[in-house]
């Protein structure tokens, strides 16, 4: 009986096209979905991924990471070339590598990295429509800086999260969150443990409204405080949200690919 072997793979994609990451009972079109097809075709053998993080739909990947179990024997090139091949022009795989059984994509993962991309001028996008987030108020990012310094640290994000977002708890610890401008961009580059269902779309909706004016800085920290999602701004889009990182201890000596987002 051939023994099976498991396969770490990153993955970045296009999320605009799609019904978001999870395959579901009631939804056709989504990464997964499009992936697993893909690789089942290389393995000549059906393929169930699991991702180190669920985006949604509109959310973009710039390295997702996944692994899954097969008893095909390919070269780590042929499955990168060759899921490629079967991939839409909108998913891509960057990498494959094989790893012991200890390693799981998501439950092995220490920190996820996502970066938040606002197209900040008065004018509406054109290109970028499916890429960035348009605001067309000017953007204060030394105050969005003041206010996301109060979310840094270990707290119950429950009022960052999505009513339907099913996590057990809502404790998340916050690594990293800084907001900065290159030109017309405003950008929000956060790291944390882990994250909640629309936690970071929902900090980023904060941010944006504190540093239109619209809110004072002390909001942030005011809504994190209530613990009651109803209390607080609205959910960002999902256009402009990439998932950038997925960091694993050394010992799985995984691939580290510089980012492969442009700077506009």
């Amino acid at each position: 009986m051939v023994e099976t072997q498991r396969i770490a793979m990153a993955v970045e994609y296009d999320g605009h096209e799609y019904s978001g990451w999870q395959m579901q009972k009631h939804t056709i079109n989504t990464v997964q979905q499009v992936l697993e097809k893909a690789l089942s075709q290389v393995a000549n053998e059906p393929i169930r991924v699991i991702c180190a993080g669920r985006t949604d739909s509109g959310v973009h990947g710039a390295e997702q990471i996944v692994h899954f179990d097969t008893r095909a024997i390919r070269s780590e090139r042929s499955w990168v070339y060759g899921a490629n091949t079967n991939l839409p022009e909108s998913v891509c795989t960057l990498w494959a590598k094989p790893v012991s059984d200890e390693f799981h994509a998501r439950f092995s993962a220490r920190r996820r990295r996502y970066l938040y991309v606002i197209l900040n001028r008065k004018i509406r996008p054109t290109y970028l429509v499916h890429r960035t987030t348009w605001e067309y108020r000017p953007l204060d990012v030394d105050l969005m800086q003041a206010a996301a310094n109060d979310l840094i640290g270990e707290y119950d994000f429950n009022a960052y999260r999505a009513l339907r977002c099913q996590a057990k708890s809502p404790v998340r610890t916050v690594h990293h969150l800084k907001v900065y401008r290159q030109g017309a961009y405003v950008y929000i580059d956060i790291e944390a443990n882990a994250f909640l269902h629309h936690m970071v779309r929902n900090i980023a909706g904060v941010l944006m409204d504190i540093g239109a004016g619209k809110e004072p800085v002390s909001w942030a920290k005011q809504i994190l405080e209530t613990r009651d999602r109803t209390k607080g701004g609205m959910t960002a889009a999902p256009s402009g949200l990439y998932l950038t990182n997925v960091h694993y201890e050394k010992q799985f000596d995984l691939p580290c690919l510089p980012t492969s987002l442009p700077v506009w």
